[in-house]
């Protein structure tokens, strides 16, 4: 297992890490919208928040060597499915290549965020 670590995502907030490869596949935990320079949340809508989480997921990619046409599998929670069509425009400017994904709905994420995503990607 290699861990994966960068200053361009935001530190952890708990007790885990950014990241780890294993037997080359990138498994990253999950990104908030939080401004990795600052710890706070980008904005306080959907699109700035969305935004941010993409920025940050894509530094853990290129911390592992990877990049977002290598992700397979994406797994996305939204605090209000009532964002969804929004969340969904920045997430597709990022993830071209379609990967496996999956959306739900959930009652509160850390730090009152309004989208939270995770993803696999091959290195």
């Amino acid at each position: 297992m290699k861990l994966i670590h960068t200053e361009y995502a935001p530190a952890a907030i708990g007790p885990y890490s950014q990241g780890y490869v294993v037997n080359g596949l990138l498994f990253t935990s999950g990104q908030l919208g939080l401004d990795p320079a600052t710890g706070a949340m980008a904005g306080e809508d959907i699109v700035s928040q969305s935004e941010q989480v993409m920025k940050n997921l894509c530094a853990l990619l290129a911390a592992a060597g990877s990049d977002p046409s290598r992700v397979v599998k994406a797994t996305c929670f939204l605090s209000d499915m009532g964002n969804f069509a929004a969340f969904n425009e920045v997430y597709g400017k990022y993830f071209t290549e379609k990967p496996a994904r999956s959306c739900v709905a959930v009652k509160t994420l850390p730090k009152d965020g309004l989208v939270e995503v995770e993803i696999i990607a091959e290195v």
